[in-house]
This record gives structure tokens, C-alpha cells and sequence, in this order.
């Protein structure tokens, strides 16, 4: 069967933030490569195409499910020895996600290790299932147990770090609703924030905002933005740091 019937193979990951660099090659696609035959073709089996459903990549998908979430934990609590639970809580959410796992999917080129055992085990379903962004999540999430079960933790925890960076960016610079975690830190502290507008610019048709994030009548934290809410959580953001520092 050629490239031109299976669609699924020229799939883009232009749309996701951790597409590898040109000539990169990812750590974590170096270990699935190294895994064993037997072991790689239960990686890349759906549970449809066998008639026994524990020869499928369930079983580990579900500890690979457990690995990418101490292997992130881990990461986010080293990286912000200062961030409060409810933060780490939800960037570790994001970033393990069946979304940021679909999207990891496709950056490491799984889709085609997919389809290949779809073409050889004659699946007649393969283009349905591997387009679906839940298989595919649930592929890179059975490599990532795979790959701890033949060599440990500490490399494979390595790996999936640096394959997941690009949603672990977005998720601290991006996804983080930083009006959320400074309410919650102040209210450890019995304070309170407000919002105030402090400037308006541009025409109507192109409005930039800069909001204040005012705490106990002062000032903590400024930030800009095309809308409010982006200038408030830009706010809220500078607030939270200078909290920390303080």
C-alpha cells in the first residue's frame, strides 16, 4: 500500500508547539526505537485489531499513564520550587492531557509506526482509528510504559521531559490562569486583589489595555494587552512574582 492511500501518514504537526527542529532527534523516539520486536508491536496495536484484547497496547498505556505524570511532576516541581500546589496542579493537567499527548504523537512520527501495524495486521478500521487524537494519545502513552519497563526510569523520565517541553512552556507561559493562583495565594494571606484599568491606547478597532493588579491599595503587578483579560493576567502574572520575592 503506498503513502498516497493512507492520509494519516502525511499528517502535520504544524499546529503543535513541540514539533522537532529539523535534523533533531528525539530522545524518547530513540528509546521506542530500541525496544524489542514483540514489545514495539503491542505498542502500536489497537484493541480491535486482535482478538484478544490483552495483546493490545492497553495495559500499558496505563502505566505509561503513571510514568508521564511523576516524570512531569516531578519536572514542574523542580522547576518552580516556589509554585504553589494549585499552579503545578493544573500545568501538570495540560501537559499530560490526551490533547498534549496526541500532539507529542505526531511530533514523534507514531502515526506511521500506527499504520504500519494496522497494514500488517489487515486492520480494516486503520484509517478511523488512526486518526482518532485518543489513540493516538494513548500510543505515546504506551511507549512511555514500554520504555520504563526495558530501561528504568530515570532515562526514559529524561526523555519524555524533553518531548513534552513545548507543552510544558505553554502550559507555565500560556495556559496558567495566574488571576486564579494569586487569588488563591493571597487568600493564604487573608488579602485581596482588584483590577483597575490604568491605560487605554489605540483606535477603537485596536485597543491595547494596561492593567494594574492592586493589592491592599498598592500596585503589585502591571501588564498589557489587545484585551482586559490578556492585560490582567499579564497582571496578575508580575503580581505573582513580585508576592514571592516580597
Amino acid at each position: 500500500m503506498h503513502s498516497r492511500s493512507r492520509p494519516w501518514a502525511r499528517r502535520s504537526t504544524t499546529s503543535s508547539p513541540i514539533a522537532e527542529a529539523p535534523g533533531s532527534r528525539s530522545r524518547l523516539r530513540e528509546l521506542i526505537d530500541g525496544l524489542p520486536a514483540e514489545v514495539r508491536e503491542a505498542v502500536f496495536t489497537h484493541s480491535s485489531w486482535l482478538p484478544e484484547r490483552v495483546r493490545s497496547y492497553e495495559r500499558l498505556e496505563f502505566l505509561g499513564d503513571g510514568v508521564l505524570g511523576l516524570a512531569i511532576a516531578h519536572h514542574l516541581y523542580r522547576r518552580l520550587p516556589d509554585g504553589a500546589e494549585g499552579e503545578l496542579a493544573r500545568a501538570r493537567a495540560h501537559v499530560v492531557s490526551g490533547e498534549s499527548c496526541a500532539a507529542v504523537a505526531d511530533a514523534l512520527g507514531l502515526v506511521t509506526d500506527l499504520a504500519a501495524r494496522a497494514e500488517a495486521l489487515g486492520a480494516g478500521d486503520a484509517a478511523a482509528v488512526v486518526e482518532s487524537a485518543a489513540v493516538r494519545g494513548a500510543v505515546v502513552e504506551a511507549a512511555i510504559g514500554a520504555c520504563f519497563l526495558e530501561f528504568g526510569f530515570e532515562p526514559v523520565a529524561d526523555a519524555v521531559v524533553e518531548a513534552f517541553a513545548g507543552r510544558v512552556e505553554y502550559a507555565l507561559v500560556e495556559y496558567v490562569d495566574y488571576k486564579t493562583v494569586l487569588q488563591e495565594e493571597l487568600a493564604r494571606l487573608d488579602r485581596s486583589v482588584t483590577y483597575v484599568v490604568a491605560e487605554t491606547s489605540g483606535p477603537p478597532h485596536q485597543r491595547s489595555y494596561t492593567s494594574a493588579a492592586m493589592v491592599g491599595g498598592r500596585e503589585l503587578g502591571r501588564g498589557s494587552g489587545s484585551s482586559k483579560k490578556t492585560s490582567e493576567q499579564r497582571a496578575a502574572r508580575q503580581a505573582l512574582d513580585a508576592l514571592r520575592e516580597s
